[in-house]
């Protein structure tokens, strides 16, 4: 648990406590989880059970259909793999704003200590800095997202090639396989009244209860929780892997892993799927360090920047170059301009534009190039750098399986030059990286993914979703 563990506020352990308490805020699995097993060690050094809580509330911003029933797939594998181990299980989905907000607190009451995730952006960064005040009893975080834990890169890094040698040189540590043990003590008091048991069949009725966003419809695509996420991981190394480094800019190919949404709600862990690619390319002598280096390198980066700036949403932290070529083209003209609306409907003059949003809108997931592209013409259409980044953002947190991750943030504020460096200027960009549709033309098959897309809208179904 080296450099994984921190405690975030001065009580104490409850020595008469009657349990650890595991809160599964981020990474909700049950396998290669630091921070599941640290609450175990911390149990059996007690003499005490685990009793793991799971919360899912209406509140968070953008609540919707579409996130809420992805999270609620992993509930029922969630549930059975914890009670396999021998750990209590609570799930408590709060429907409307009147029903209670405590129950966190109404078990910590209970509790010898209190176990939870470590996470840079979203409802966990908020939680995680104003729950541990709040309590009497220890409350500790792991971090469990990132396979060289956050706290060895003691500093902000700015690019892929000052953290990279960092990063590579921890790896030899930290590249191995999570602990795996059981706590000694089995968990047999009763769980609360409120605890909601889901099934996948009632999975439907439980959405429609919420007091969430019911416009929002569930992905096409995919379908949440960790079976799915294994099944995904094994499609990428027996069938894609090998075409991975060719092919995974063609979106039409689909040789990417489509594991986001599975990492961003920590179905998976990239360490997992690390050891796995390794593993996978060695036996059968395969290249995978294209893969490796966005797994490791570029999602670690973005993590470390989401743990070092105060608002990992802002231009804040965009390089000193960016914020001027900005300042100096804020007035160039724009034409078309599009409104918000307008670019959320997929309403303009561009094909590829649409189709790219209209991805997003029913899968839950833009391709990563054509994101790229996606945020570039935004940044053209509209009338100002923040509103476009405001719209890329609201795009993001509301429609998108992997959004609201460190990933989203440092991908969309890349079309602002974080991370990057200066271009050619040009109107409106400025020294901002430029990309264009013909260019996307010509390094891509616009007009199979054109013709995917399409096919998605008049079937309403996927062909590549992953059963």
């Amino acid at each position: 648990m080296e450099g994984r563990v921190r405690i975030l506020n001065d009580q104490p352990i409850r020595q008469d406590g009657r349990y650890v308490l595991y809160w599964m805020q981020m990474n909700r699995r049950v396998d290669a989880n630091h921070a599941l097993q640290h609450a175990i060690e911390v149990a059996d050094e007690l003499g005490v059970p685990v009793l793991c809580y799971e919360g899912l509330t209406c509140t968070y911003e953008y609540a919707n259909d579409r996130i809420h029933t992805f999270m609620l797939e992993a509930v029922p594998e969630t549930a059975r793999r914890l009670a396999k181990r021998g750990i209590g299980y609570c799930f408590y989905p709060r429907r409307t704003r009147q029903e209670p907000n405590d129950r966190l607190y109404e078990l910590a009451k209970h509790a010898a200590a209190v176990v939870s995730d470590d996470y840079p952006t979203f409802i966990a960064r908020q939680h995680n800095a104003s729950v541990p005040a709040k309590l009497d009893v220890t409350y500790r975080v792991v971090d469990s997202s990132c396979i060289v834990p956050m706290s060895q890169i003691t500093k902000r890094e700015y690019a892929a090639y000052t953290i990279r040698p960092k990063i590579h040189k921890l790896l030899p540590k930290f590249l191995c396989a999570a602990p795996d043990r059981s706590p000694r003590r089995k968990f047999e008091g009763p769980v609360p009244e409120w605890h909601v048991a889901v099934t996948p069949d009632s999975i439907a009725a439980l959405v429609a209860s919420c007091e969430i966003d019911h416009s929002v419809r569930p992905s096409i695509s995919y379908t949440g929780g960790r079976q799915m996420a294994e099944k995904h991981l094994w499609l990428f190394v027996e069938k894609k892997l090998r075409r991975y480094a060719k092919e995974r800019n063609e979106p039409s190919k689909h040789a990417t892993s489509d594991l986001s949404p599975y990492l961003h709600f920590g179905n998976i862990s990239s360490l997992e799927v690390a050891l796995t690619v390794r593993g996978y390319a060695t036996e059968h002598k395969l290249i995978a360090d294209e893969f490796l280096e966005e797994l490791i390198v570029r999602r670690e980066l973005a993590f470390n920047y989401s743990r070092y700036v105060e608002d990992p949403h802002s231009f804040d932290a965009v390089p000193d170059w960016a914020r001027k070529t900005m300042a100096k083209h804020a007035g160039d003209e724009r034409d078309p301009l599009y409104t918000n609306e307008q670019m959320e409907r997929a309403e303009t003059y561009d094909p590829l534009w649409n189709a790219t949003q209209r991805e997003l809108l029913l899968r839950g997931k833009i391709h990563g190039y054509y994101r790229m592209y996606w945020g570039k013409k935004i940044m053209e259409w509209s009338a100002g750098y923040q509103q476009a980044l405001d719209l890329m953002i609201y795009l993001h947190d509301r429609y998108a399986l992997d959004g609201r991750d460190p990933n989203t943030y440092t991908n969309i504020l890349w079309c602002f030059g974080l991370h990057d460096r200066p271009w050619i200027e040009r109107p409106i960009f400025g020294m901002l990286r430029y990309m264009s549709g013909d260019g996307m033309k010509r390094k891509t098959d616009t007009k199979a993914y054109l013709q995917e897309i399409a096919l998605l809208e008049r079937t309403g179904k996927d062909p590549h979703r992953v059963e």
